[in-house]
């Protein structure tokens, strides 16, 4: 299961002795939703389309049996599609790696690229399930309406991050899945994302689709838990495209057979 694209919960923020108030976060929210763009072309997103690369490294067993760490590079497809379906597709020359989400129904394939009798498929189970229906909703709704999914957002007070003053919220879906985001306090602009686990992912340059903002690159650092070394992936966005209808068949949980040909990329490019 790709390790892309997951982000996290509550604290209350005391000082002086003096208990500080919740804030409400509906005020930063709107800011952060004008940064990107006008509410209009927003709420007329249906899907979002991304194309382009993922620079990752990977650690393996040199000719003497010593772990060393290489530079791995592959393309990226990946779909967003309201409400809940996902499609994170990822080509190297290795292998095709594939994950589906289809409302309450979510896959996975492997398929080794020289071979395509090597491959792996499983169904991802209850937990999978809810975190990438949270990833969907949290790529798709530019952080409003969570408490009408059952989730809430919590404004945990201004911290400084680099030099600048931001804010930071909390937008939490369910026990262990929650989503910290650090917005710039005088633009709304979204700086660093934590999730519970540790990772973070920080955005840097933009794509202007439609009028709305979308990075150009995506810098995730996760930690090892079993080493404590942190290792960075980086999604460099080519092309977004808003609002295509894709098939059912793209999202449905495929014959469990050994496909003939690495998994098919999703449709060309028509029109986040």
């Amino acid at each position: 299961m790709p390790r892309f694209l997951r982000f996290l919960s509550v604290v209350i923020f005391a000082a002086a002795g003096a208990m500080r108030l919740p804030a409400d976060p509906s005020a930063m929210i709107a800011k952060a939703r004008a940064y990107l763009g006008p509410e209009a072309a927003l709420k007329a997103i249906t899907s979002i389309h991304y194309t382009g690369t993922l620079e990752s490294e990977e650690t393996v067993k040199d000719k003497d049996g010593k772990e060393v760490t290489r530079p791995t590079k592959a393309t990226v497809d990946i779909i967003f599609e309201r409400p809940y379906r996902q499609r994170f597709l990822v080509v190297s020359d290795k292998k095709t790696e594939i994950t589906v989400l289809d409302d309450y129904e979510a896959w996975y394939r492997s398929q080794q690229t020289d071979n395509a009798s090597h491959w792996n498929f499983m169904l991802l189970n209850k937990d999978q399930i809810k975190y990438l229906r949270a990833s969907t909703w949290e790529n798709l709704a530019f952080y409003q309406g969570l408490v009408r999914r059952g989730g809430k957002v919590e404004d945990l007070g201004p911290v400084s991050l680099d030099g600048r003053a931001c804010e930071k919220l909390a937008f939490v879906h369910e026990a262990g899945i929650a989503y910290y985001r650090y917005f710039d306090r005088a633009t709304g602009q979204l700086l660093l994302t934590e999730l519970e686990s540790g990772n973070r992912i920080r955005q840097e340059g933009e794509i202007v689709v439609d009028g709305v903002r979308f990075p150009k690159r995506l810098i995730q650092v996760t930690k090892n838990p079993a080493t404590g070394r942190e290792q960075t992936a980086v999604i460099t966005v080519d092309k977004v495209t808003l609002n295509e209808t894709f098939p059912d068949s793209l999202f449905a949980v495929p014959m469990l057979i050994p496909p003939a040909s690495p998994a098919p990329a999703a449709p060309a490019l028509s029109a986040k």
